[in-house]
Parts: structure tokens; sequence; C-alpha cells
């Protein structure tokens, strides 16, 4: 398998917004260019673990944070971010979230070989 780098881009991003660190800050801090983290956000450039476990530490977050996503067993890879999703849902909200869910996965899941015919494509 190899490593996600959008996911990783994305998430590294996603973590700098909502800390409002503008991308200047975070280079400054991770002692690199703004024009490379614009790179790695965007996955053009791949992230060194050097700068990783920097930028991991400019953003208060830990390693395996910025790289949720990348494990093929990982089951919790988008717990965090469900947790998050629903924190200030009624629980209204909360019901139909799950219902949806619910459906989708049902959904994927009868329609499975449709997405491995697309995956070897």
């Amino acid at each position: 398998m190899s490593m996600n780098f959008k996911a990783v881009g994305m998430r590294i991003r996603e973590v700098r917004k909502t800390q409002k660190m503008s991308q200047a800050d975070l280079a400054e801090y991770v002692e690199v260019s703004v024009n490379y983290i614009s790179l790695i956000e965007t996955a053009k450039k791949r992230v060194s673990l050097e700068v990783l476990v920097s930028t991991a530490n400019a953003l208060g977050v830990t390693v395996d944070n910025l790289l949720n996503g990348n494990l093929t067993n990982d089951t919790t890879e988008c717990y965090s971010d469900m947790v998050k999703l629903i924190a200030d849902c009624t629980s209204y909200e909360r019901l139909m979230i799950y219902d949806v869910a619910a459906a989708t996965k049902k959904s994927l899941r009868a329609n499975d070989w449709v997405l491995r015919k697309d995956d070897l494509l």
C-alpha cells in the first residue's frame, strides 16, 4: 500500500485552519517555505518524515492524527471525525445521520461488485 499524501495534506490543512494558523505561520515554525507548505497540503510534494514531525509539533497534534486514514486495518480511522461531526447535533439530527450512514453502508455492501469493478479499471 502506498502512502496517501493527499489525505495527509488535507489533514494538515484542516488542522491548520481549525487553529487559525496561516501557511506562513506554519512554514516559519517548521522552517520551510510557504510554497512548500502549499505543495504538501495539495499533495503536489511528498512530506518528509522530519517535516511531518515538525508540522505535528507546530500544530499541537500527534503524527498519528496527521496520518489518519493511511492504515489499512485502522477501524477507528474516522471515529474522531464522526464524533466532531455530531458533537453539536440534537438527538434527532444524530438519529438522522445514523440512519443515512446505515443506509449508505447497506447500499455499499449490496453493490460492492460495482466498486471492485471500478477499482480494476
